[in-house]
């Protein structure tokens, strides 16, 4: 005979992995159309900010265009590409992850290092989120840390639009993405449970209808044969 409890363990364990796949390829596919968005903000931030660079009395296109068309293609099409044809799946949430931290890198670095332009990549992380895996969290944040203090120290003018910026600034802006990052796992976690939760009283339900389906078969299978065994005796008995 099967053990309840291990039959509802396997299908809590099973329910669980669908609601997740479900979250994830849902969230692959919005951060599909997000990366496409950005892609296209990056270009419209070059061409607002800097069209054209001068030297002289002569005029080419500015680095930060192509830029924005080079470098912000590359981060979008193949986010893009693994959504469309590896949905929900662990190397499209870890690429999506990179993809979108940089972007907001890209956005900074377009803009002169703009303080508004920095609250992109807290709400990246917020987005990041959703998927409720404390790694892509970790990952994301460690990403942020090294691209700040790496251009802090060697290249301030692309992330603070300085020419030289002191290491505490570097280490201020990855204080406040750890701050972020405490509150977001947390929420995670608890996200996590909830999921738990909810995958277990389904399951529940579901041994148990299953128990009640099985219990209603056998009666009805057992009245039937003894239907039939009164039926027969009636037939054998003499007159009848």
């Amino acid at each position: 005979m099967t053990d309840p409890d291990h039959s509802i363990q396997n299908k809590a364990r099973a329910v669980l992995q669908t609601h997740q796949q479900h979250l994830w390829s849902s969230t692959d596919r919005m951060f599909g159309a997000l990366m496409l968005l950005q892609w296209l903000g990056c270009i419209a931030a070059a061409v607002v900010i800097s069209p054209r660079t001068w030297e002289g009395t002569s005029s080419a296109t500015h680095l930060h265009l192509w830029a924005a068309i080079l470098l912000g293609g590359a981060l979008a099409l193949y986010p893009t590409y693994l959504v469309i044809r590896h949905p929900g799946s662990a190397l499209t949430r870890t690429v999506i992850t990179v993809a979108q931290v940089l972007f907001g890198s890209l956005l900074i670095h377009l803009t002169g290092g703009r303080i508004e332009t920095h609250f992109h990549v807290f709400g990246s992380l917020a987005f990041i989120a959703i998927y409720r895996q404390r790694s892509l969290l970790l990952l994301a944040a460690a990403v942020v840390v090294v691209d700040h203090l790496a251009r802090g120290i060697f290249w301030p003018e692309s992330i603070y639009g300085v020419l030289s910026a002191p290491l505490w600034r570097s280490l201020e802006h990855a204080g406040w993405v750890v701050f972020e990052l405490t509150f977001l796992i947390l929420a995670t976690n608890k996200g996590r449970r909830e999921m738990l939760m909810n995958a277990d009283r389904e399951a529940r339900l579901d041994v148990a209808h299953r128990e009640v389906e099985q219990k209603v078969e056998e009666r009805t299978s057992e009245r039937y044969r003894h239907d039939r065994r009164a039926w027969h005796r009636a037939e054998l008995q003499p007159g009848s």
